[in-house]
């Protein structure tokens, strides 16, 4: 039930059909009241200077929009870098140390699956979970940053930041709960609309491929993974940081007499340890230096 929800307002959102696209409208009253109250809450915050670079990578959408690769190849460019996140999904509360430089601290129950990825792939990177970013950025200062990335943090409009905003394609240009979007791109704020293709592309490796892989994922959008699939048996979609159990993915294998699971480096994280047979759709992100030069020049 909760699956087929999930799906139904991703296509609600981003593709409607004509119910929809009518279900749409009706709501465009409680989006214009709604879109006020954000701007209403904007307007009333005061910025707190942390004393550090601090850039915010997202996008003014709900759901996906592929910030987790393009987070880590900002942070990769620097030293002493920290990245703090909510780590949506997890089974914890408060503020935790999933990585320091040198180790992992926490498992993925703990950090949540976005926070694991930046561990496993940032090995000099400081990588804190918290759902107050404040305390998490004074955390990683604490522990030497000397550059901040936050995930998703466009709407924190009491911390001096730099806002990166990946641009989201959507047939629906309207605020929740008529459309997509959370907030709107306001005056005044510091920020800068990235544009796939244009700022940054994607390459996708895919490492142990068989000759039949089925697809399983549980990111938003999983449409999205389309442009960059190998040829696959079926394509199994979850919700959206769904926690798999081991007999879900056993019963895939078994119906497609597959040699191996096709997963993105967000489910890997959490299936490694079935010991199941994994190919891994590995993407990573290319990222113009202008954008580099924008974040060079923040704050200077």
């Amino acid at each position: 039930m909760k699956k087929s929800f999930v799906f139904w307002v991703e296509e609600y959102f981003y593709n409607p059909n004509l119910f929809q696209q009518i279900l749409s409208i009706v709501f465009l009253p409680l989006s214009l009241i709604y879109c006020v109250l954000m701007w209403l809450r904007f307007k009333s915050k005061n910025t707190q200077d942390f004393g550090v670079k601090i850039v915010s990578v997202g996008n003014l959408s709900v759901g996906g929009s592929g910030k987790t690769p393009l987070v880590s190849a900002l942070a990769l460019r620097y030293e002493d870098a920290a990245i703090v996140l909510r780590g949506y999904g997890r089974d914890s509360k408060g503020l935790y140390v999933v990585k320091d430089k040198e180790s992992i601290l926490q498992d993925v129950n703990v950090s949540g699956d976005e926070a694991m990825i930046y561990s496993r792939k940032l090995p000099g990177t400081i990588v804190i979970v918290s759902e107050d970013r404040k305390k998490g950025i004074s955390k990683a200062k604490e522990m030497g940053a000397k550059i901040v990335f936050l995930d998703d943090a466009y709407s924190k409009h009491d911390i001096k930041k730099l806002d990166l905003l990946i641009d989201v394609k959507s047939k629906n240009n309207s605020c929740f709960p008529s459309g997509p979007f959370r907030e709107r791109l306001w005056s005044g704020k510091n920020a800068m609309v990235l544009e796939e293709g244009m700022d940054f592309k994607r390459v996708v490796e895919v490492k142990d491929a068989t000759p039949k892989m089925s697809l399983v994922t549980a990111i938003a959008r999983p449409q999205r993974l389309d442009a960059y699939l190998p040829r696959v048996i079926s394509k199994n979609y979850f919700e959206d940081h769904h926690s798999f159990i081991k007999s879900e993915l056993e019963d895939v294998l078994k119906k497609d007499a597959s040699d191996s699971l096709l997963v993105t480096y967000k489910d890997f994280v959490k299936v490694e340890s079935f010991g199941l047979p994994l190919s891994l759709l590995d993407l990573h992100v290319e990222v113009k230096e202008e954008v580099f030069e924008l974040i060079g020049n923040y704050g200077s």
